[in-house]
């Protein structure tokens, strides 16, 4: 046992809830419980007895079994070896556990997140001399820990000073010292003041904790997924805030995968945090076949799992938020744009809930603690792009599923995220019935980045985006307000250029809107391929709209072959073949300037 350690003893059993007497306890630190060895957490403290929550079942514990305190908070290991890891709400790796324990994790069982015995090809940084001031997220060197991503080492929070050694190039584990930082004034009567710190390629930090950075920036690009409704329609930028809210079945952790798989982030942490154990195997068998589409590698060499299932330990679904933010922000701190998907932050709100309720702390909205709000404020606020320490600029992007019980987006969780975040991209069961994916309504849904996303849209795609992107929306809108009106009195009701916006609708809706994920195809869309066919569908409606005008009939229009292969062709060409998309626009037009010029003879023989 380390000095840290201190050995108490336990006096009352609630649950994951256990009273502890142990003398020196702090608030917040990591107990160890029972002669199982439980994992559990300080949340309330009473002189030297203090209220912990356990990160497993405290079935057979007993009161009168020992109690020990391990000196710190809930903690992460940050280092090489993390990519391309799946780990537990507490960030045990399952790949080992499974070796130890099988396929349960057996109660108690510690096994350290990093590798101590891997050794790692050290690079020091060229640019940094003995004798330099040094300080938090100075790059000391680096370790290619995947073939795509290169994992800079750099000195941890909370260590100034005059760097006294660095290791030269070579192969080193983790607990080997690569560099010595002398902290304390340089001035001589100052010398004896200082401490000599010892630098490893790992280091601990509390997951309850925001990492620091030199300042916060606004986002500037966005991320680009692939998936034309939120691209197009709904854009997130990088160093984000966002919600997929939507009730069961409406496809929240399919649009999540989406996002991981084909956004352009650097790195991808996935949170799957009290889900069905189903959908979380789906996640841990698929993502190591994947292929990374912008590297033609694996795409577990920039991603990183957390898998806490609805099955396992309640309050270590709140932990596994904090655990996917805290190493977010790591690779964040290395100049690296991450991606990070909760899904779903519901079920961490319910880990609050119960964890309060045997607390007895007085519940507010439907039995939820008065402190959500600001806990969900205080996860999202740790998003966001900020200008590194040492390594430049970097993004930490945050997207939480959402699920309302019955789809209610009044309920607590819903109504208080929707206040936080930026981007709302709300599923619709309406929608997901009518087999339309992904079921984003594009009524409720909104984005609060369209006009910085237009300034990137406008300098590499077209200058027009904005523009065509309100016009569909407008059209969408008309027609959300004419399918009420049809659904009373029927299509005879509305007139011909009402009839054509409904077609134009459906286009815009069946064109451009519906994209499957399972389609080799549209599963990706190139942010030209998504100008161009939204471009495309306007533009049929545009010229349909001008004909309607001169007296064709909408019947007519609507039997033309060409609509039918407008709502195909998103699957039909792929993101590299613009130039099919175009020469079909081209057709499209002929066609149509032909049916205009034979309207127009008609009109001139009649006059």
């Amino acid at each position: 046992m380390t000095e840290t350690q201190r050995t108490g003893v336990v006096r009352d059993i609630n649950g994951p809830i256990v009273t502890i007497e142990l003398p020196g306890i702090r608030h917040g630190e990591q107990v160890k419980i029972g002669e199982l060895g439980l994992f559990g957490e300080v949340i309330s403290l009473s002189g030297n007895q203090a209220v912990v929550q356990t990160y497993e079942s405290t079935d057979g514990v007993r009161p009168g079994e020992p109690a020990e305190g391990l000196g710190w908070p809930l903690s992460v290991e940050l280092g090489p070896g993390l990519m391309g890891g799946i780990f537990d709400g507490v960030q045990r790796p399952l790949e080992k556990i499974v070796l130890q324990s099988g396929d349960y994790i057996r109660r108690g069982i510690d096994v350290l997140a990093l590798d101590r015995e891997r050794k790692w090809a050290f690079e020091p940084n060229p640019d940094l001399e003995i004798g330099a001031t040094v300080g938090p997220g100075t790059v000391l060197g680096s370790v290619q820990e995947t073939e795509t991503v290169l994992h800079r080492i750099m000195v941890p929070p909370g260590i100034h000073g005059e760097l006294e050694e660095l290791a030269p190039a070579g192969e080193y584990n983790i607990e080997e010292t690569i560099g010595r930082v002398r902290s304390g004034g340089r001035r001589r009567e100052d010398q004896g003041r200082g401490q000599t710190h010892r630098l490893r390629m790992y280091h601990r930090w509390p997951v309850r904790t925001p990492r620091t950075y030199s300042r916060r920036d606004d986002g500037v690009a966005p991320l680009i997924t692939g998936q034309r409704v939120i691209d197009t329609f709904f854009p997130q930028l990088k160093g984000g805030k966002g919600a997929v809210p939507g009730p069961f079945g409406a496809g929240k952790t399919v649009v999540q995968q989406q996002v991981a798989r084909w956004s352009n982030a650097d790195i991808v942490i996935y949170v799957g945090c009290g889900e069905r154990g189903n959908e979380l195997v789906d996640v841990l068998e698929t993502f190591p076949e994947l292929d990374d589409p912008y590297t033609g590698r694996k795409l577990m060499e920039r991603t990183l799992l957390v898998a806490n299932t609805s099955n396992m330990p309640v309050v270590a679904r709140e932990a596994s938020v904090y655990v996917g933010i805290t190493m977010a922000e790591y690779y964040r701190d290395m100049g690296y744009d991450v991606v990070m998907l909760a899904d779903s932050t519901s079920r961490w709100a319910e880990a609050l809930r119960e964890v309060s309720g045997r607390l007895g702390q007085m519940p507010v909205e439907e039995g939820y603690p008065a402190y959500l709000a600001s806990r969900l404020a205080a996860v999202y606020e740790r998003a966001g792009r900020v200008e590194t320490h040492g390594a430049g600029s970097g993004s930490v992007t945050l997207i939480g599923a959402v699920s309302p019980p019955g789809g209610d987006f009044s309920e607590p969780v819903t109504s208080h995220t929707k206040d936080i975040i930026e981007t709302f991209w709300a599923l619709s069961k309406e929608l997901a019935d009518a087999r339309h994916y992904p079921s984003i309504d594009w009524v409720t849904s909104f984005s609060g980045h369209v006009h910085t996303a237009a300034q990137w849209w406008h300098e590499n795609v077209n200058n027009t985006w904005e523009d065509r992107r309100r016009a569909a929306l407008a059209l969408l809108a008309r027609d959300a307000e004419l399918s009420r009106i049809v659904n009373l009195v029927g299509p005879e009701a509305l007139s011909s250029t009402q009839r054509w916006d409904l077609e134009g609708a459906a286009l815009v809706k069946e064109g451009v809107l519906q994209q499957s994920a399972l389609d080799d195809v549209d599963t990706f869309c190139s942010p030209e391929k998504q100008f161009a066919l939204l471009d495309l569908v306007l533009r049929i409606y545009d010229l349909g709209a001008e004909l309607v005008n001169l007296g064709v009939p909408v019947q007519e229009l609507q039997r033309l072959p060409l609509l039918s292969r407008a709502r195909r062709i998103k699957s039909l060409y792929t993101s590299e073949q613009l130039d099919d998309i175009n020469a079909f626009r081209s057709e499209v037009e002929k066609a149509l300037e032909e049916l205009r010029q034979e309207y127009a003879k008609q009109e001139e023989e009649q006059a």
